[in-house]
């Protein structure tokens, strides 16, 4: 029952805040539930991103209980990286994606070292690591350092705008991005820059916290969100007020089948998404034919 009341609550503080969000005009857009002019939203995200980068994987941990580190290994799974490839990872300045990647095709040489024509396919392997902050971007390159990754040539970091990428068309073999759509300003340059990037049978994977499903998961669910990830923020890295924004940008992201509505619309075919922990999280995905 106290669960309940807490819920409701919650409900009828939230309901307000998306219904003055869904008044956006033109020029305006969200950034959690409060109303900002879009070109106010690039530098408030960019200022959240640069006071949690030192402790973010930490956070994550916290708060998916570490359950984010198997998300992403699902997500790079679900890609079926191979040696050779050029890759773009979007948002992914911590390298926890970039890395992972770089492991498999690893792994998949280490069992086909036998074979010389494989040979030097390693040394081909290219994965970008784009990410428009330089303080998420040297969090990556430290644990680069840490892991004896400092000077892998396979390994490329760039700063640069998800709705502006500065690579040549039809130049990537993958493209991914965890974790960070629901911060763009435009999602729908965000997919088309990455419909536009990607060569001809290239891979498209979001992995993005979402909607839950189930409505007694969905209630704890918001429980947990306001009620706890806030003052664990406040706890852990000093920073209440970026962690707020952080849950109230889920709440804003699109439910899993508008958001693989807009990826079909980007030009995507087969667009398909998968739930998990209950549709806490989805992973999206489409291929450029």
């Amino acid at each position: 029952m106290a669960l309940r009341l807490v819920t409701k609550n919650l409900r009828s503080r939230i309901s307000p805040m998306l219904y003055s969000a869904s008044l956006l005009h033109s020029h305006a857009t969200s950034f959690g539930f409060k109303e900002v002019r879009e070109e106010e939203k690039s530098q408030m995200v960019g200022k959240v991103f640069s006071n949690v980068a030192s402790n973010y994987d930490l956070m994550n941990d916290f708060m998916s209980a570490g359950l984010h580190r198997l998300w992403k290994d699902r997500l790079v799974s679900e890609l079926s990286p191979f040696p050779g490839m050029k890759h773009l990872d979007v948002a992914g300045g911590t390298g926890d994606v970039a890395f992972r990647i770089l492991e498999s095709i690893k792994s998949i040489r280490r069992r086909t070292l036998q074979d010389p024509l494989n040979d030097g396919l390693q040394e081909e392997t290219q994965i970008f690591v784009c990410d428009i902050n330089p303080n998420m971007l040297n969090v990556g390159k430290k644990r680069a350092l840490e892991r004896g990754l400092g000077e892998d040539k396979s390994l490329t970091w760039v700063q640069g705008d998800a709705e502006a990428l500065c690579f040549e068309d039809n130049s990537m073999d993958g493209y991914t991005i965890a974790f960070g759509i629901r911060n763009v300003t435009h999602i729908e340059k965000v997919l088309a820059e990455a419909y536009r990037v990607l060569k001809r049978g290239g891979r498209f994977l979001c992995l993005e916290l979402s909607h839950a499903e189930i409505p007694v998961f969905k209630e704890l669910y918001d429980f947990y969100s306001f009620s706890v990830i806030p003052p664990l923020g406040e706890l852990v890295a000093g920073d209440r007020e970026s962690y707020q924004y952080l849950v109230e940008s889920i709440r804003r992201f699109p439910p899993q089948e508008k958001f693989a509505s807009m990826i079909a619309d980007a030009g995507f075919q087969k667009v398909e998404y998968e739930n998990l922990v209950g549709g806490v999280v989805a992973i999206h995905s489409g291929i450029k034919i």
